[in-house]
């Protein structure tokens, strides 16, 4: 069986567990890197919403994961005592399931995302992460453009069903979440949107990534709740 992908998103509302939960980005991964099945992990903080900001959202955190198959993956969220720590400490938690299904690029100097051959045809629903170390010379250029390349997404793009800046460093180590409908609402803003196609020039232009990579995934699970309410049950019939 191929190996699965999970992205959990942890919401904390007082002060003592965003501290706590801010902690753990240092104190976790003693506890996580033990984890059996886990072949690759990230801990990973977010950016306010909406869209993808560098100023950061101490109440949102996130745990990204490649399993070497969806039991090790259960095991993990049912019985680690840190996994239990989280949700204790949280007001929240939504974990979606995914398989990967085309990858480009490398993160943290691998390649931690093998396209699955378990793809289900008549599930249309699209995962993307975008993943990218930013150049320190090339910050400020960055960051001055991502307003206006944001400016689709906040404004509401069809078929968009959930995004969210997140990342292991502020400002220099960042990614974006995002769930589409199916690849045609993904593919209308990727090649409709004229600041979409500008930030793609500059990034060739500028070249201001260390880093990048790019990942499409089929969302199949979606466990737990965000904003009150399970995001993706209505499209996987949950």
């Amino acid at each position: 069986m191929s190996s699965i992908t999970t992205l959990t998103l942890f919401q904390f509302h007082n002060s003592r567990s965003k501290m706590w939960a801010f902690g753990q980005m240092q104190f976790a991964h003693a506890h996580i890197s033990r984890t059996p099945g886990l072949q690759f992990y990230k801990l990973m903080g977010s950016g306010r919403e909406p869209g993808f900001s560098p100023l950061p959202d101490w109440g949102v955190y996130a745990m990204l994961g490649v399993w070497a198959n969806e039991q090790s993956a259960d095991q993990f969220f049912k019985n680690a005592e840190i996994f239990k720590r989280y949700q204790a400490k949280s007001s929240e938690q939504w974990t979606i399931y995914m398989k990967p299904k085309q990858v480009k690029g490398l993160w943290s100097g691998c390649n931690p995302f093998t396209p699955s051959t378990d793809l289900d045809s008549d599930n249309p629903l699209i995962a993307v992460i975008t993943r990218a170390t930013i150049k320190a010379g090339k910050l400020i250029r960055f960051w001055d453009y991502v307003p206006t390349s944001q400016r689709p997404i906040m404004q509401g793009c069809k078929g968009l069903i959930y995004t969210k800046g997140i990342g292991e460093a502020p400002l220099v180590q960042m990614a974006t979440f995002s769930l589409w409908e199916n690849i045609d609402a993904l593919k209308n803003y990727a090649y409709n949107s004229p600041e979409h196609q500008e930030a793609i020039r500059k990034t060739r232009k500028i070249d201001w990534y260390k880093e990048e990579l790019f990942a499409r995934f089929q969302p199949y699970r979606s466990e737990g709740t965000w904003g009150g309410k399970n995001v993706l049950a209505s499209y996987l019939n949950q």
